[in-house]
């Protein structure tokens, strides 16, 4: 009787086989991708490359925080085709944080995001365990806020520090960008949504970032602004690349096939998908063809020009198919499609914890005469409009809409500091009364700072009769869309002068220190009047948490750990791009020559021997370090090698060192940087007297540069010189190794060639 029943139900399903539709429409996931995208019709394989588009300011600018759908605020949603089970997909910014709207219609709850520290901030912690974590925070209210893919981080490098959206990124220095990214990234995706590192590639300017063609060797290209890329995508596997606007070599870098199929897709080994950054690009099927994906936010033309290829021949549907399948890839990791039921209530209370640590261990002490820090008065004459409105971010695309920002007042009065009444009053009711209105309104601009109050010389020596010490905020804020000014924006304008010089004389009078605090984004000028103050502190602009982080590193809760990720030059004109930035010819450029080649930053100051204020991968701290027993696996490399040591806490209170390991490598067959950062490592908070053994691995790929006449990364033979210490410029401990042959690390294709002489910048050999 078993075997007949089994038999009768194999009758019965037969049946109801030959009863079904004989052209069942596939499904995504239940069927093959290849035979999803069979099934499409080609208007649907024209929606499914392109977003669903979204407001326009100007016909041109995107509206950032505008577009309808689950998730509002988001930038950009992909199209769905329901009847073959493809849903659309949240995309949003952004590097600081999740950017959506915190108001919705007829809804009284408020839909806050953290706003975490910028990208500038995390790298100055030279900690990517803890860079990692922010990343996890920022991934969980990603998830929780039914957002697919997170359009973060920006990883540009910081070539110039006039450039408008230096904030969003890490560092002047490729490996340090590099591993920052691949932190966030890792972090960022645990919760089982996506990232998109961008803008890819060499898009380190915001004046006319739409056309701008950036003319740069391929050395340059590949050893400085290719390479970060390349880390984040060999260490982290992100699930989009955001394209660039801007030209490489004089091809839009979204309809670059060199960039984005021969070096991410052939010699990369990428698989995921390459996304437009917003409105970008002008040759819709010339960026399929390349292999750009996902053309966002969707343009009604884009369609009808496409179409138009596929009929001429200059696409084929074979390009566009192979373009779909990577995003239907994309579409089946996401939690919109894994059906998540997301619970728009992330654990914010944790996550401002987290902000606040990851902005006081970003902190950097620039200076500390007499050892005016931590603090040793409670009572504080707070000066400077933004020490009671700081700024936690930039704007743009990398702004969040979080429920608030602590003030350094806030900050100071938590740590139980007595700030100055009067002087309190005076500055709150300036504020008040010289603000325009909300800066949300405002999400693409740069924002003024307000005229500093003055005070007469006998206002200023009352404060210091009043109080112990005074600390000064000099503010910054920039927005995405536009560069930095030289006169107001880099260097201090004279009212931030004068306030700092005459404050400093009336509270020294007294025998009283005087700090500075910069809530910056990029670098401003220090060196017209460090000499004026006591302390200086770097907070840059540290999240919501802004205040109480700041207090935490003046009042020494935190011993201030944070290292410089770019240079501070002594002038503007000293910076190696200063000649060239931001382009030729100056009223709207067409092009900006990378004439200073690898010698980006530090590679710069410290070949041809220039004096800075401050150096890359500066900091002080409230204690000493020593570093001991350097050892290496080898005196001769072979194919890689083993380097230790020690690092000794010596001084009387607790802290972390940043250990960072340079190599000077033989410049036999071409020009070479005096050394280049190599590996670093933060070390755990450690107390007096303890040590901490730090080991580093150096491989073959580390002693290799680009040779660009044989499209080749190669070490050459010789003697190298491995340098470990402090900064750049504070070496404590080195050792040589030999490599008696030349290796070919990687031979890669001869792609991305400039179209036009470039004179670069070189030190004889």
């Amino acid at each position: 009787m078993k075997e007949i029943w089994c038999w009768g139900i194999g009758v019965t399903a037969l049946l109801l086989s030959a009863c079904s539709p004989k052209n069942t429409v596939p499904q995504l996931g239940k069927e093959s991708i290849t035979d999803v995208v069979n099934a499409m019709t080609l208007d649907e394989k024209l929606d499914i490359i392109r977003g669903a588009g979204m407001p326009t300011a100007n016909g041109d600018a995107p509206v950032v925080g505008h577009v309808a759908g689950k998730v509002p605020g988001a930038a950009g949603n992909t199209n769905p085709i329901p009847r073959l089970g493809i849903p659309a997909l949240s995309l949003a910014d952004g590097p600081a944080g999740l950017r959506i709207d915190s108001e919705r219609e007829n809804d009284s709850k408020r839909y806050y995001a953290t706003a975490f520290p910028t990208g500038t901030s995390l790298a100055s912690t030279w900690n990517t365990e803890l860079v990692e974590q922010v990343g996890q925070a920022m991934g969980n209210e990603v998830h929780e806020y039914g957002v697919d893919v997170l359009l973060a981080p920006g990883m540009n490098i910081q070539r110039n520090p006039l450039g408008g959206r230096n904030f969003e990124y890490y560092s002047e220095d490729p490996l340090l960008t590099g591993k920052m990214a691949a932190a966030m990234v890792n972090g960022v995706q645990s919760n089982g949504v996506g990232t998109s590192i961008k803008h890819f590639a060499v898009n380190d300017q915001e004046t006319v970032r739409y056309h701008i063609d950036a003319v740069v060797s391929q050395r340059a290209a590949r050893e400085i602004y290719l390479k970060p890329f390349e880390i984040a995508i060999r260490e982290s596997d992100p699930w989009t690349v955001m394209s660039a606007y801007n030209k490489i070599n004089g091809t839009y870098a979204s309809e670059s096939y060199d960039l984005l199929t021969t070096i991410l897709r052939d010699e990369w080994g990428y698989q995921g998908i390459v996304v437009t950054d917003w409105l970008a690009g002008r040759d819709y099927a010339g960026q399929v063809k390349a292999g750009n994906d996902l053309l966002m936010p969707g343009r009604v033309n884009e369609k009808t020009k496409i179409q138009e290829a596929l009929s001429d021949g200059r696409l084929t549907e074979a390009e566009l198919d192979r373009n779909i399948e990577r995003i239907l890839n994309l579409v089946t990791k996401s939690p919109t499609f894994k059906g998540y039921k997301y619970s728009d209530k992330p654990d914010l209370k944790a996550h401002a914890s987290l902000a606040r640590e990851a902005a006081a261990e970003g902190m950097i002490l620039l200076k500390n005469e007499k050892e005016a820090l931590p603090l040793k008065t409670k009572k504080l004459a707070l000066l400077g409009n933004t020490s009671y409105k700081l700024i936690e971010g930039g704007k743009g695309s990398g702004q969040v809409n979080n429920a608030y920002t602590i003030s350094l007042l806030q900050g100071m009065e938590e740590a139980g500091y007595i700030v100055d009444a009067d002087l309190q009053k005076k500055y709150q009711d300036y504020i008040t009364s010289a603000s325009t209105g909300d800066d949300a309104e405002q999400s693409f601009a740069a924002v003024k700072p307000l005229d500093e109050i003055q005070f007469d010389q006998s206002e200023l020596d009352e404060l210091a009769n009043e109080n112990g010490a005074a600390i000064i905020t000099i503010g910054r804020q920039v927005g995405e869309g536009s560069d930095r000014d030289i006169e107001t924006d880099y260097y201090l304008v004279p009212d931030e002068l004068s306030l700092i010089k005459n404050t400093a004389e009336a509270f020294h009078a007294k025998g009283k220190p005087v700090v500075v605090v910069l809530n910056i984004g990029a670098a401003v000028d220090v060196a017209s009047w460090r000499d004026d103050v006591d302390g200086i502190i770097v907070a840059w602009q540290p999240g919501q948490e802004a205040g109480y982080a700041i207090a935490d590193a003046v009042s020494g809760k935190v011993n201030p750990s944070g290292r410089l990720t770019s240079t501070l030059s002594l002038r503007y004109e000293d910076v190696p791009s200063a000649s060239h930035f931001p382009g030729t010819p100056a009223r709207r450029p067409k092009q900006t020559i990378y004439n200073e080649g690898i010698y980006v930053g530090y590679r710069y100051y410290n070949t041809f021997n220039k004096p800075v204020a401050y150096e890359f991968g500066y900091g002080l701290s409230y204690t000493t370090f020593q570093f001991s027993d350097l050892e290496i696996s080898s005196e001769t490399f072979d194919d890689e090698l083993t380097v230790t040591l020690d690092v000794t806490n010596t001084g009387e209170l607790a802290g972390k060192e940043v250990v960072q390991l340079y190599l000077a490598a033989p410049a036999e067959t071409m020009d070479k940087p005096l050394e280049e950062l190599k590996a670093f490592k933060k070390t755990k908070l450690l107390k007096p007297g303890k040590t901490q053994t730090i080991s580093f691995s150096i491989k073959a790929s580390d002693l290799a540069s680009f040779n660009t006449d044989r499209s080749a990364w190669v070490a050459d033979p010789g003697i190298y010189t491995l340098k470990i210490g402090t900064s750049s410029r504070k070496f404590d401990i080195s050792k040589t190794f030999t490599l008696e042959n030349e290796i070919v690390t990687e031979e890669v294709h001869q792609v991305l060639m400039p179209q036009e002489t470039i004179t670069e910048i070189t030190p004889k050999l």
